[in-house]
């Protein structure tokens, strides 16, 4: 890294990691216990710089988590603050200005709204930059800066954000999860096409480049969606935040954007491997809402004939756009007072 970047790089990750801890000291309290210890395990691991692998000690753990909170009541009264780069001031939130100065340096940053309306800030090196239909798509690595909850992947504005480093270690818990409960099951199907077992770390790799991919095709139905579903979307979800309506919304739109490219794309490069870590990690409502995919899904590991799965996609399309359609035109009638009626839905929407 040259010296004029350097001098601006330190103070930057400095001022990314403020505005992570403090949107830590107003969300992190959202978590159930037991997520937020292990959430917070994982975020000791990432500061200390750790291998998925090393043995943690349950005291430095412990006493490094009773400094975090210290910290995090400290800083809880700040707003997130703005971010200086060559001696010009940009909104925290503004990922096309900054990154219009960092990624010729080789640096990608990001700055966003996720689940319960909690802001995200990353700062990344740069890995490679694809373009898809006035997108940038930005394939990160290592992470310099983060906070508590790492999505590995996001679409803001004009830019696609793929996280390789937060895949990686989401992809190694699913293989320490599997690997716990011992169950023949679809991440059973989808490890045997690799060789877990003689070099893991080599696998690990393997896996995480094939998935970031997977996570590429369905930022892309992201953005499809988006262009479907209109400005009404972004309006809706902000009148459910933090309420069983915003989990419903979200994975209406995900079981869209995955019928809409996800799943044609792998399924029409037959990415079988890939297919069977998408159901494997197909959870919660998103699963819930979807049993004839995942019926169509066990049936092509039983007779492996993709026929039914590859027919039940377009059925899905124009089921999930008819179902977030419908969540758009409850907000159009209930205005602010939509979310329990948006969070009946799924009650009888399941496909």
């Amino acid at each position: 890294m040259n010296e004029p970047l350097h001098r601006v790089w330190r103070p930057l990750r400095a001022a990314v990691q403020r505005n992570c801890h403090i949107s830590d000291a107003r969300y992190a309290g959202d978590y159930s216990l037991c997520i937020y210890l292990l959430k917070m395990r994982e975020y000791y691991r990432w500061e200390q710089g750790l291998g998925l692998t090393a043995k943690l000690s349950q005291q430095a753990v412990g006493e490094w988590v009773a400094e975090r909170e210290d910290r995090w009541r400290q800083l809880e009264q700040y707003e997130i603050g703005p971010l200086e780069l060559s001696g010009q001031e940009f909104d925290a939130f503004d990922d096309e200005g900054i990154n219009r100065k960092l990624l010729k340096h080789g640096l990608v940053y990001s700055g966003g709204y996720g689940r319960f309306g909690k802001p995200h800030f990353f700062l990344a090196r740069l890995l490679r930059t694809e373009q898809f239909g006035g997108y940038t798509i930005t394939v990160c690595g290592e992470e310099y800066a983060r906070d508590l909850s790492a999505p590995p992947a996001m679409t803001r504005g004009k830019f696609i954000f793929v996280r390789r480093e937060s895949l990686r270690r989401m992809v190694w818990e699913k293989i320490e999860e599997w690997r716990w409960k011992k169950l023949n099951n679809a991440m059973t199907l989808a490890l045997a096409s690799y060789d877990i077992e003689r070099d893991l770390e080599a696998a690990l790799e393997q896996i995480t480049d094939n998935e970031v991919e997977t996570l590429i095709f369905h930022e892309v139905g992201e953005v499809i969606a988006s262009e479907l579903l209109g400005d009404g979307w972004p309006e809706m979800l902000s009148r459910v935040v933090r309420t069983p309506a915003e989990v419903t919304a979200r994975a209406v739109r995900d079981q869209l954007a995955d019928c809409l490219s996800t799943l044609p794309a792998l399924l029409e490069l037959e990415s079988l491997a890939s297919i069977h870590f998408y159901f494997a990690t197909l959870t919660g409502m998103r699963k819930q809402l979807c049993p004839s995919l995942a019926r169509a899904y066990q049936g092509w590991v039983e007779s492996g004939d993709l026929g039914e799965l590859k027919r039940s996609v377009p059925n899905g399309r124009r089921q999930w756009l008819s179902v977030a359609n419908d969540l758009l035109e409850l907000h159009r009638k209930h205005g602010d007072r939509c979310a329990p009626y948006v969070a009946a839905v799924a009650e009888h929407c399941r496909l």
